[in-house]
C-alpha cells in the first residue's frame, strides 16, 4: 500500500525557513518520481520542485527556484523541501505526490498517482 506522510509545516515570520519532510512506504522508492505542490485558498494546486529517484535529478518551478531546494534521503525514503526566505504569498497546504518511474521535469498534478493529505505552511504578513 503505497503511502506519503508530509510533515514539518507550522507557522514561520516573513523571511524564515522550514524544510518539509515527505515520507513514503509501499513502493521501490528508488524507482519514482517525486514532486511538491501547494494549493493556497481559491487557487490551483501548483507544482513547485520535482525529483526524479532514478537518476537524482531535480527541477524547480520559476516562482520557487533559489528559494527551495528538494532534496532526499534514500536509506529513509523520503524527499525534503527547504524553504527559505518565506513571504506571506507561500502561505498554502503543501503536498507532495508520487509516480512510477523518472521524470523530468515539473509535471501537472493530474500525472501522480499518489498524495499525502497535506501540511500547512503560514507564513503572516
Amino acid at each position: 500500500q503505497v503511502q506519503l506522510v508530509e510533515s514539518g509545516g507550522g507557522l514561520v515570520h516573513p523571511g524564515g525557513s522550514l524544510r518539509l519532510s515527505c515520507t513514503t512506504s509501499g513502493f521501490t522508492f528508488a524507482y519514482w518520481g517525486i514532486g511538491w505542490f501547494r494549493q493556497a485558498p481559491g487557487k490551483e494546486r501548483e507544482g513547485l520542485a520535482s525529483l526524479s529517484n532514478t537518476d537524482g535529478s531535480t527541477y524547480y518551478a520559476s516562482s520557487v527556484k533559489g528559494r527551495f531546494s528538494i532534496s532526499r534521503d534514500l536509506g529513509k525514503k523520503t524527499v525534503y523541501l527547504q524553504m527559505n526566505n518565506l513571504k506571506s504569498d507561500d502561505t498554502a497546504v503543501y503536498y507532495c505526490a508520487a509516480v512510477p518511474g523518472g521524470i523530468a521535469g515539473i509535471l501537472p498534478a493530474k500525472d501522480y498517482d499518489y498524495w499525502g493529505q497535506g501540511t500547512q505552511v503560514t507564513v503572516p504578513p
